[in-house]
């Protein structure tokens, strides 16, 4: 597993290379969606795209932070939020534990400490928790790999339960570093700028890419049109050959056997 700022520093710069001439990185890059995906505030989001180091937070405020994210952004197919009723129950616990959970840490956040990675012992204590959690990644001592850490006592139920419920298991997005949650929502991204990159006609299939085609035609003198023109029709009609082709010769194999 990768170091969590490497790693995002790392994504930002393939994504980078990626995008070519004629876009920008707001261009591919929807903080909104971010957010959503991730859980990262939209302002955090932006600071940690341009290379800042976010806020400091509370752990446990993390966590109840973005359990009403995900009750606001993972609706039910009917467009309602899921219940503290159903949540709760999913992981045998009962309403008023969640909701009172939630509740008490949005009327009176904790203070922040001075380091990202450090909750605060009196927040952990009033929740229950042990104290021995350090730090938000931990040396995994069956693989010698870092993790995010994952909350102690009580809340660690609490976490698990409800990751299970919106992800199907556990895995640490509730506590995550903003860094991690950040570089694993822009992974998708990543993936289609590098299906692009290998796929030349990938771009302008795209609606952007159409759109931005358009755009720039007017720029073009009626000579250089044509070229563009042609040019996509070649490329066309060698697809259409290349199926033809393609058709032809499963006929014949067909027809051998």
């Amino acid at each position: 597993m990768r170091e969590t700022r490497p790693a995002l520093a790392e994504t930002l710069s393939r994504i980078g290379s990626l995008i070519g001439d004629g876009r920008s990185r707001d261009d591919v890059l929807d903080v909104e969606q971010l957010s959503n995906e991730s859980g990262v505030p939209r302002d955090v989001v932006r600071m940690l795209l341009d290379g800042e180091e976010p806020p400091a937070e509370d752990i446990t405020d993390r966590i109840v932070r973005r359990i009403v994210h995900l009750r606001e952004t993972r609706l039910r197919p009917d467009g309602t939020r899921h219940s503290y009723d159903e949540i709760a129950a999913s992981y045998g616990a009962s309403r008023a534990s969640l909701s009172n959970l939630v509740n008490s840490r949005r009327k009176t956040p904790s203070p922040q400490t001075p380091s990202p990675q450090m909750p605060s012992r009196q927040a952990l204590s009033r929740q229950g928790l042990s104290a021995q959690v350090p730090s938000e990644q931990v040396l995994s001592e069956q693989t010698g790999e870092r993790r995010p850490a994952r909350s102690g006592g009580p809340l660690a139920s609490t976490q698990a339960g409800i990751e299970t419920f919106f992800f199907g298991q556990p895995n640490g997005w509730l506590s995550a570093e903003p860094q991690t949650s950040l570089d694993n929502a822009l992974q998708s991204v990543l993936h289609g700028l590098e299906r692009e990159a290998a796929d030349p006609m990938a771009r302008l299939r795209g609606t952007h890419g159409l759109r931005e085609l358009a755009a720039r035609a007017p720029q073009l003198a009626e000579e250089e049109l044509q070229l563009v023109t042609d040019w996509i029709d070649t490329i066309l009609q060698r697809r259409n050959a290349q199926r033809v082709r393609g058709s032809g010769s499963d006929s014949s194999h067909t027809e051998g056997h």
